[in-house]
């Protein structure tokens, strides 16, 4: 019987070995990356058209009139406070920004019998301002110059009384201006801020609204146009 159990353990032993031997060890647990997220690309923007340079349009409440040997238009430049009374330059449908650019002179009295005096010298300092439409000030700009002599004219104004038919009022000093404006804005309205003046007696200060102080011509526009609307769908009959 002590044969018969021994036999029975030692098979049992043989067994239980030889299946540990045989048996395949379990693959390690893998872990599953997650898929990348798919990239989603900016649309590009649209592509300016090419930039266009041209006379600007716009309303000048107070025009001083034609220069006689320019030819070119100049408008007087008021104090004042509200955009709707300032000269208004409305721009055309566009994209990205304008370049608004114009000469800036002051504003001169002559007379020829001071000019024979020495009398007449004048040193002007003439401030203005650039506004958006709804009264925000985008920029501030001035010109200043000393007037002595007929020479110191830019030009003379046809239209007056005085002699030849020219005006006594003629513009003197020039001031080479230009202004970037945003993409948001339609148009922006130029208006008189204040005006120095010292003469050969004297000197004053002028910032009562409605007083011409400056004068303005040669205005530009330079702006890429904005692209035409698209053709609307056609009607399915």
């Amino acid at each position: 019987m002590r044969s018969a159990a021994i036999i029975v353990l030692i098979a049992a032993f043989a067994v239980s070995t030889l299946g540990a031997q045989t048996s395949k060890p379990k693959p390690p647990a893998t872990t599953t990356k997650p898929a990348p997220k798919p990239t989603t690309r900016k649309p590009a923007p649209p592509k300016l058209l090419p930039p266009v340079t041209e006379p600007a349009m716009f309303n000048c409440p107070t025009p001083l009139g034609q220069g006689i040997r320019t030819g070119v238009l100049f408008c007087d430049v008021q104090i004042g406070r509200d955009p709707a009374g300032g000269i208004v330059i409305q721009f055309p449908p566009h994209q990205g920004p304008v370049t608004l650019s114009f000469d800036l002179h002051n504003r001169h009295t002559y007379s020829e019998e001071q000019a024979k005096t020495n009398r007449a010298y004048n040193r002007y300092t003439a401030t203005i301002g650039v506004l958006a439409l709804d009264n925000t000030l985008l920029s501030r700009f001035y010109v200043q110059n000393e007037f002595r002599t007929v020479a110191d004219l830019v030009d003379r104004i046809t239209g007056g009384s005085g002699p030849g038919g020219l005006k006594a009022v003629a513009p003197t000093g020039s001031e080479h201006i230009v202004v970037v404006v945003d993409q948001e804005e339609n148009g922006v309205s130029i208006l008189g801020d204040k005006l120095s003046v010292v003469r050969v007696d004297g000197s004053d200060n002028f910032t009562a609204p409605g007083r011409p102080i400056a004068v303005i011509s040669n205005v530009m526009l330079e702006y890429s146009p904005a692209p035409p609307p698209k053709p609307a769908p056609a009607r399915r009959r």
